[in-house]
């Protein structure tokens, strides 16, 4: 099944619409020879997009692994700003540039496609040192473009420097503030827009009963959004991301081999019908979804 690429925005990069997130394998420790099955499957049927972060467990020298001898066939990128195990504490400026180089280290190339931000204050966005820090980085050809994974008031005030090439954000069924605080605003500016968590943690399963799920959990028995008994669920939930105006991937962890093929079918299926789709967002105002903040 083909996986349709789309344009990262102003960075002109060519990605696929669904990508690859470390987390899941990173925390979870799966093997590097394992991460290689999934990646290479993923990479095979068309898959281009991979995204990471210094504070994933292993999952940079997963990567780094994995990608042996087909580090030109993906966009890559990770997040830094916290230590994770490095001396100094989070956001500090010379931390910082040693994690961008113990990064590189560990997934074994010379650049990043993007290097973001990772979840920073508005406080730290306001410091110009920490600011310069990536684009020293992006200047020495270390990173392509720079980036940031943020939600709410920080994703705004990182928009509004107008400094970032990409924006990481939380957008699912679950989790709509930040299409009107900054998704619409970003997109205006040409940013490259990420979805993470766009299945909502898959939260509606039976069997999704970690802490990490629960507040989209206790959102969504609120929503009570009439498919979510049904068998596509999770085709509707990822389509509903991919058709947020502006988004241009989302980011989906797992640890199952052939699980990109089974995402591919739900993106290939297009974006939600507009009906669907207002009929979500719809929902969503009804029930208050402005009082529910952006999951970080």
């Amino acid at each position: 099944m083909p996986i349709e690429h789309r344009i990262l925005g102003r960075t002109g990069l060519s990605v696929s619409a669904v990508g690859f997130g470390g987390s899941e394998t990173g925390y979870g420790g799966t093997s590097a020879r394992e991460v290689a099955r999934i990646l290479n499957d993923a990479i095979d049927r068309g898959l281009n997009l991979i995204d990471t972060a210094a504070c994933y467990g292993s999952g940079e020298e997963q990567l780094g692994v994995a990608l042996a001898g087909r580090r030109e066939n993906v966009v890559l990128m990770t997040k830094c700003g916290h230590a994770a195990g490095l001396a100094g504490g989070d956001w500090e400026p010379a931390m910082l540039a040693e994690s961008i180089e113990r990064s590189l280290k560990r997934l074994r190339t010379d650049h990043v496609d993007v290097m973001q931000f990772h979840s920073p204050d508005a406080a730290t966005l306001a410091d110009p040192r920490v600011i310069e820090v990536l684009t020293r980085a992006r200047g020495a050809g270390k990173a392509r473009f720079i980036g940031i994974s943020a939600d709410g008031e920080s994703a705004l005030k990182a928009v509004e420097l107008g400094i970032f090439d990409t924006l990481q954000i939380s957008v699912n069924i679950a989790d709509q503030g930040a299409i009107d605080l900054a998704i619409h605003k970003a997109h205006e500016r040409g940013m490259g827009i990420l979805a993470k968590r766009p299945l909502a943690n898959a939260a509606w399963r039976a069997d999704s009963k970690d802490a990490y799920s629960a507040p989209y959990r206790e959102r969504l028995a609120t929503l009570d959004y009439d498919f979510m008994t049904r068998n596509d669920a999770g085709t509707i939930a990822l389509r509903f991301t991919l058709s947020v105006p502006g988004v241009t991937a989302a980011i989906v962890g797992t640890t199952r081999l052939g699980r990109f093929e089974h995402n591919a079918r739900a993106a290939a299926l297009g974006p939600l019908p507009a009906d669907e789709y207002e009929k979500i967002r719809a929902r969503w105002r009804v029930v208050g979804g402005d009082r529910w903040p952006g999951q970080r």
